[in-house]
């Protein structure tokens, strides 16, 4: 069974339990949960969702693995809240909006550029009315990326088996590090951390686009935050489909090229799964636009023939380099003068 779909079978589970027992209540734990956006003067994509829980718990140093399991679990299982008004504001600039069924919300704004600060600016999402009998605004504040002009190119990254080691091919393995992992015992491959923040140069936008559930985003932040990754904005998905949670990798990326024009970018993932023809057609699609593609091996039969089938046909003038670990990209990195 795919990692997707064990996933998708525990929540579509978990949401047959909610949905009969929660009715139209007051919601005990109301929290709005924005997540990381990013704009620029083409515009301002802010994502989040509003749950019915308590906030889930940090990890610290030396937890057993009874806290990490219920915290992951904590994670999963939660209590979405449709139908729930919202405003948006970013920048002086704000918009209204309302949950989907999954409790997603999404919003485009088009503040004013030169009310947006670089690289980070600010915004808050609260309560656009009274819910259920919950009154209280419930302010939450979000930040936004907004690249520097002096950045010279972004990077758009791949999480799983691209930073994070998780074995996605290995299904046993992956869903056993997800539940009895933390932020704080999961492994980075070694020099990704480095490389990035080389990549960065403290101005070059870092984003992450993965398949990874929603559910994990907090995870994921702390991940970043204590490997000392550069932050960017975690561009994830809904495993059971909403239009606000659902949309597919390819756009994802799309929409970071579409909001940032000015920008070239280098797409760095995997082969365990779709990154190589994803990235490929992204290129093709977007000419002038992808300085190099980046592909870690990482698949168990490196014989399949799978990434050479988009390899062995490249004829695009974008590097497509397939590497066995971090120094070979950062040695491809440094002839194209990108360190």
């Amino acid at each position: 069974m795919s990692a997707s779909r064990w996933a998708r079978r525990l929540e579509q589970a978990w949401d047959g339990v909610r949905l009969r027992r929660t009715g139209t209540r007051t919601p005990a734990d109301l929290r709005i949960e924005p997540y990381v956006g990013h704009g620029s003067d083409q515009g301002v994509v802010v994502r989040g969702r509003v749950l019915d829980d308590p906030a889930p718990s940090e990890a610290v140093e030396g937890e057993g693995v009874g806290a990490a399991v219920r915290r992951t679990l904590q994670q999963f299982l939660t209590d979405d809240l449709p139908g729930v008004p919202l405003r948006v504001t970013v920048a002086g600039t704000t918009a209204e909006t309302a949950t989907d069924a999954d409790g997603y919300f999404q919003v485009r704004l088009q503040p004013d550029p030169g009310q947006l600060a670089a690289p980070w600016s600010s915004g808050i999402v609260e309560l656009a009315g009274e819910y259920r009998g919950v009154t209280d605004p419930m302010t939450t504040p979000f930040d936004v990326l907004v690249p520097s002009p002096a950045a010279r190119f972004g990077v758009i990254s791949d999480v799983d088996d691209t930073i994070l080691e998780t074995g996605v091919q290995r299904v046993g393995r992956m869903i056993r590090q997800t539940f009895t992992g933390s932020a704080l015992t999961r492994t980075p491959f070694p020099g990704a951390a480095e490389l990035y923040r080389d990549l960065s140069a403290g101005i070059n936008p870092v984003f992450y686009v993965s398949s990874s559930p929603w559910n994990l985003h907090s995870f994921l932040v702390a991940f970043i935050r204590h490997r000392e990754f550069p932050m960017g904005p975690l561009l994830l998905r809904d495993l059971l489909g909403t239009a606000a949670g659902r949309e597919q990798k390819p756009g994802r990326i799309q929409e970071v090229l579409d909001l940032h024009p000015r920008l070239r970018f280098v797409l760095i993932g995997d082969s365990g799964e779709k990154d190589p023809e994803i990235y490929a057609a992204v290129a093709r699609a977007n000419p002038g636009r992808i300085i190099a593609i980046y592909i870690r091996e990482v698949r168990l039969d490196p014989g399949d023939g799978r990434v050479e089938e988009v390899s062995g046909t490249w004829t695009e003038d974008v590097p497509f380099v397939v590497a066995a670990d971090t120094d070979a990209v950062r040695r491809h990195a440094l002839e194209l003068g990108l360190l």
